[in-house]
């Protein structure tokens, strides 16, 4: 069954050459009537960041499973750069940025194969930049997304299906929510939602799939025994998540522009301040201080700042990290007490950090800062309009992201089963998933048991 199913990935991308060859390789002349060299740079050079992000998720999410499991959730995050891509360059550009239909996704056909892409014209929100640059530097957030689900069904998950479920999830959830809330014509943009990089269309899409991940694929059989495998892949993955983050919101003022510097100011500031939060508030509850806890602090401030990074003023970011972290930390210690088994709360930190970075661009938007809102501005200045919006809007992407996601997984169950075996999960993803281990001992002991089993 398995090896059937392998089948089927290489027969669709051996279609995808093939359509290759039939589309014109030579583009019209170059659009370059607009495009500032400055701008051009700034975001060639933040596209490179927020790649950087995805490995450096893998070294966040891989110190913290079991050594067992490290290749295999690092290659999970890997994975997505290869599979997202191609499924951008042939219909996903069109899927989040196409000719609207309706207001909730675009028209496959309009960038398909990235047709007109390297000699169209601007987009109407970066209009300084080339469009392909603009397409290139969208991808990087699309990749990203599914890779952030993976640490909610770390340890137990089978890698074909996961494949699988990865081009389900960006398909029929990301790209509806990038074009709904990027789009010009798109429904939540048209609403009045601000989502300045990605809180709504990244980080609650992430958070409420890895929810329902998490219940759908049940507890691990060994639930009990987990121990980071290495700590310091934690830090590392921080480090580059913290750097790479520069790019994923400063880039997205679309330029190198005083909207960047701001952005990046207020990025810096709202992770320091959760970091500090949430080590405090661990200490507050009779905790030591901890490298993971600083860690997951700092990362959940990025989380909550996203939305509002080009939005907020330097101090209103800072009480965005602190906020964020406290209540992130209560739900990872309210899950706790739960059978959930989000492996690497993925929920409490990046869901419930991206609704609260979401309500708080409600409560602390600024006209001053960004123009370009034109909703209003933030409950803080008096004002209701902006975080009703977003409190509706809210509600209604939690829903789509959660239920849409449950469908998914049981259409992704039902092509090719989601869990491993409890064998397999017992000799770890790494040796069943992949026949690759960090420990030479163990791989030669599941060798000497599948060969047993072939015996028997």
């Amino acid at each position: 069954m398995t090896r059937g199913l392998s089948k089927i990935p290489f027969l669709l991308l051996s279609l995808v050459v093939v359509a290759a060859l039939f589309i014109p390789s030579v583009p019209e002349a170059f659009n370059s009537a607009e495009i500032n060299q400055a701008d051009t740079a700034w975001m060639l050079t933040s596209t490179a960041l927020v790649l950087l992000m995805t490995p450096g998720l893998a070294f966040f999410y891989g110190g913290m499973v079991r050594k067992k499991h490290v290749l295999s959730t690092m290659l999970q995050s890997f994975i997505c750069m290869a599979i997202v891509t191609v499924i951008w360059v042939v219909f996903g550009f069109s899927l989040a940025f196409g000719e609207s239909i309706g207001g909730i996704v675009g028209d496959p056909r309009t960038f398909f194969m990235m047709k007109g892409v390297i000699e169209g014209a601007p987009w109407p929100a970066a209009p300084t930049i080339p469009l392909l640059l603009f397409a290139m530097f969208q991808l990087k957030f699309a990749i990203i997304t599914p890779a952030l689900i993976t640490g909610a069904f770390a340890e137990r998950i089978r890698f074909i299906s996961y494949t699988i479920f990865i081009g389900l999830f960006f398909v029929f959830i990301y790209a509806p929510l990038a074009h709904a809330t990027w789009h010009p014509n798109g429904i939540l943009l048209q609403l009045g939602v601000l989502d300045f990089a990605g809180g709504t269309v990244v980080h609650m899409s992430a958070g409420w799939a890895a929810l329902a991940s998490a219940i759908f694929l049940k507890r691990r059989h060994d639930v009990s025994s987990h121990k980071p495998a290495h700590i310091p892949y934690v830090l590392l993955g921080t480090g580059l998540l913290w750097f790479g983050w520069f790019g994923f919101n400063a880039g997205s003022a679309m330029g190198a522009n005083s909207l960047a510097i701001i952005a990046l100011a207020t990025t810096t500031t709202a992770s320091a301040a959760a970091a500090l939060a949430w080590i405090f508030f661990d200490a507050i509850m009779g905790r030591k201080p901890s490298v993971m806890g600083t860690c997951i602090g700092a990362v959940v401030g990025l989380v909550a700042v996203t939305p509002a990074a080009g939005f907020i003023t330097i101090p209103h970011s800072l009480a965005i990290g602190v906020i964020a972290a406290v209540v992130s930390n209560l739900v990872v210690e309210w899950r706790t007490r739960t059978s959930l088994d989000d492996t690497l709360d993925v929920f409490p930190c990046h869901g419930v950090g991206g609704m609260v970075g979401m309500l708080l661009t409600g409560v602390f938007a600024n006209q001053a800062i960004n123009p370009a809102n034109e909703t209003g501005n933030g409950l803080i200045f008096g004002e209701t309009t902006l975080f009703i919006v977003h409190l509706v809007a809210l509600v209604g992407v939690s829903i789509f992201a959660f239920g849409g996601s449950w469908i998914l997984l049981k259409i992704t169950d039902m092509i090719s089963p989601l869990r491993v075996t409890q064998q397999e999960e017992m000799a770890g993803l790494d040796l069943s998933q992949h026949d690759e281990s960090l420990d030479e001992g163990a791989a030669e002991a599941f060798e000497k048991q599948e060969a047993h089993l072939a015996v028997s």
